[in-house]
């Protein structure tokens, strides 16, 4: 699926169902939820109280991230007449479902939503330790192995470790990264 296919409004049901699943994630909000249910399962409601949002929307965006199979039910529970899901985030997908196709176009705009996220928390920055780079560079196939496998190590620590929001003895941090290899430009 190229952007002029979408543009020229001709996508097929197999562009549909990409574009549906990379709308799941590339939203502001959903980026945020994604994040936070690393730390432990939460229900529309918990997920409302946190983000200030209302219980439908919570809800529609849990369903929504539910059915492109970012997030998986932990539990239920009865409440009041009703289900309550608790809904949690597995890195990397669920492994009962087929990983979705990802194409460039579609790295491209979930790397864009990341990025306005990466703005709102930045606008929240406060001292601290913290680290910033960005580098294009030419290196040994070695080297990049080495330097993909500990950011990799990284971010895998953070989120094993992420803890419920405002937990005593933590700090609220945010860490993103891109690692590719590009195509050589000659």
């Amino acid at each position: 699926m190229t952007p002029q296919r979408v543009l020229e409004g001709r996508v097929d049901d197999k562009d549909k169902d990409a574009i549906s699943a990379l709308r799941s994630v590339a939203h502001p909000v959903r980026l945020r939820i994604l994040s936070m249910l690393t730390a432990q399962p939460m229900s529309a409601a918990e997920v409302a109280r946190e983000l200030d949002l209302t219980h439908a929307n919570a809800s529609y965006h849990l369903r929504v991230l539910h059915d492109a199979g970012e997030l998986v039910v932990e539990s239920e529970e009865k409440i009041r007449g009703g289900t309550a899901k608790r809904y949690r985030y597995v890195v990397g997908g669920d492994a009962t479902r087929p990983p979705r196709p990802r194409g460039v176009e579609d790295e491209v705009a979930w790397q864009q939503a990341t990025h306005s996220e990466v703005v709102r928390r930045l606008a929240r920055r406060t001292a601290g330790p913290s680290s910033s780079s960005d580098i294009e560079t030419w290196v040994t196939p070695e080297t990049w192995r080495e330097a993909v496998e500990l950011v990799a190590r990284a971010m895998v620590l953070l989120h094993e470790q992420a803890q419920p929001p405002r937990t005593e003895g933590t700090i609220h941090v945010s860490a993103s990264s891109q690692a590719f290899v590009m195509e050589d430009p000659s």
